[in-house]
């Protein structure tokens, strides 16, 4: 019952802060309650899941051989984790965000935010493809009002190319599961793949089509990507959100899902589909990159280079690698602390001085040297500089290609690795480096962001450091589990 109990707890916590209303001490108090269970339940499971248990329970027959079940193996547990461990420093984060900028409708903001991370849990722990789907779509529905919250046009706009896409995606991923449950009827998520030799190749390939219209979408693979950068018109904490904990992060463990548990990755390879996906993904990678460089609003650049860096992990599980595979799974939870640390500054910058363009940013690091020196520390580790943990899996995926036997995808990564550098790292040297040429009020040294923000800064980016001195909370351990569960030893 814990699987299903560490879903259910953030939709009861979504209740009790809409019953709270405009308390805000009580509204906080249960968005702190439900988030400190829900990752209590999580972590509790871990080491089973290490021990190779797989808790689930089957919730319900929707159709013969189409169940909804909850079941956790290493790849949900790697998800999960982060998304519970992210969800509680977002929550402090976004009390002090809320408040001093002075947003309204802040229960319901809240009351969705649970409710997102309620059905990310659920996302984690599908035990099939069908369940997969229907915790797929309720995210998105639940995430909507997020995007929309400032409910100006703009926001409407992006709202409305959110749905549109991502809902038109979620239904090119039903013509994927009724295809499963045709050729497959009552399979679960196998590592290695679930499809047997009975499914012809042909099958295959649609299958594959299917799913990158249905996870390139949320994963926001080129061209499925521009509501990505519309929707940045959110608070900051719901960018975090897409970004790092819910809605980019659920395409792309789609992929994990689809690559490494129903196809598997010789079916993929057999086919030839692999190669073209991770293709497709270097292409991303650098164009995103490239578009990066050219964005002054702030929010706008790292949107584009949270597109490259999870087509990272697309390229990575697309491959029949044991190293790639590992990479990919350790950057799914590398880049969430990485670019939710990017995030949260980004809102702290704003909060506290009004700046959103990196035009507007000379000298700010003298004001909030401690925020800049965190968004400093998580721009080296998605540079993939060590000792940061973006070099471990970056380290990894590079790895990766060259095992595979494609130098062309290993040259990507270390391009992607200079670019991510040269859009990111000159925002730190401005802020540090150059004198104030911007309203953003007096320059008073050491007057940084309200501690609500500064902690979970300080926390996400001292964690960034540790996951790369070293395996501190064994997520490494679970990531080279599911490399060598879904690939084999011998790749």
């Amino acid at each position: 019952m814990i699987p299903l109990l560490a879903i259910v707890t953030p939709f009861a916590g979504a209740v009790a802060i809409a019953v709270s209303g405009d308390r805000g001490r009580l509204r906080a108090l249960w968005t702190g309650v439900a988030a400190v269970i829900t990752l209590a339940l999580v972590a509790s499971m871990f080491a089973a899941v290490l021990n190779g248990d797989r808790p689930g329970i089957t919730l319900g027959e929707f159709a013969p051989g189409v169940e909804l079940l909850v079941s956790v193996d290493a790849a949900s547990m790697v998800f999960a984790i982060s998304t519970a461990g992210l969800w509680l420093l977002a929550s402090l984060y976004s009390f002090g965000y809320m408040s001093g900028a002075g947003e309204i409708h802040q229960t319901r903001f809240f009351a969705a935010f649970a409710l997102c991370v309620g059905t990310t849990i659920g996302l984690a722990f599908a035990g099939n493809l069908f369940t997969f789907f229907v915790f797929y779509e309720l995210l998105t529905l639940a995430t909507y009002p997020l995007v929309i919250h400032k409910q100006t046009p703009a926001a409407f706009e992006a709202g409305r190319r959110y749905l549109f896409t991502l809902l038109g995606g979620g239904t090119a991923l039903l013509a994927g599961v009724v295809l499963v449950s045709v050729r497959a009827p009552g399979s679960t998520f196998v590592a290695g793949g679930s499809l047997d030799a009975s499914v012809s190749d042909t099958a295959v390939i649609a299958l594959v089509l299917l799913a990158l219209l249905g996870f390139g979408t949320k994963a926001a693979v080129m061209p499925l990507h521009r509501w990505l950068p519309r929707a940045m018109v959110a608070p900051t904490p719901v960018s975090a959100l897409l970004h790092a904990v819910a809605v980019v992060t659920a395409g792309v463990f789609g992929f994990v899902r689809m690559f490494g548990y129903v196809i598997g990755p010789e079916r993929l390879a057999d086919v030839g589909a692999g190669v073209v996906v991770a293709s497709l993904a270097a292409v991303t990678i650098v164009v995103a990159s490239v578009i990066a460089l050219g964005q002054d609003q702030l929010k706008r650049r790292l949107a584009y280079s949270t597109i490259a860096h999870l087509s990272s992990v697309v390229l990575g599980v697309s491959l029949l690698s044991a190293a790639a595979w590992n990479g990919a799974m350790l950057h799914l939870v590398n880049h969430a602390v990485l670019k939710i640390t990017l995030f949260f500054a980004a809102g702290a910058i704003y909060v506290t001085t009004g700046v959103e363009r990196v035009s507007q940013m000379d000298g700010i690091g003298r004001r909030m040297p401690v925020t800049m020196a965190a968004f400093g520390v998580a721009s080296l580790g998605l540079a993939g500089l060590p000792p940061i943990n973006g070099f471990v899996s970056k380290w990894f995926l590079a790895s990766g290609t060259v095992e595979a036997d494609q130098p062309i995808l290993a040259v990507v990564m270390i391009t992607s690795g200079l670019l991510t550098a040269s859009y990111l790292l000159p925002i730190v040297y401005r802020a540090f480096a150059r004198s104030s040429t911007t309203s953003c009020g007096p320059m008073r040294i050491g007057t940084d962001a309200r501690w609500t923000m500064l902690v979970p800064i300080v926390a996400t980016a001292a964690i960034s450091l540790a996951f790369g001195l070293g395996d501190v909370f064994g997520i490494g351990v679970l990531t080279a589990e599911v490399a060598r569960s879904v690939v084999g030893a011998d790749r």
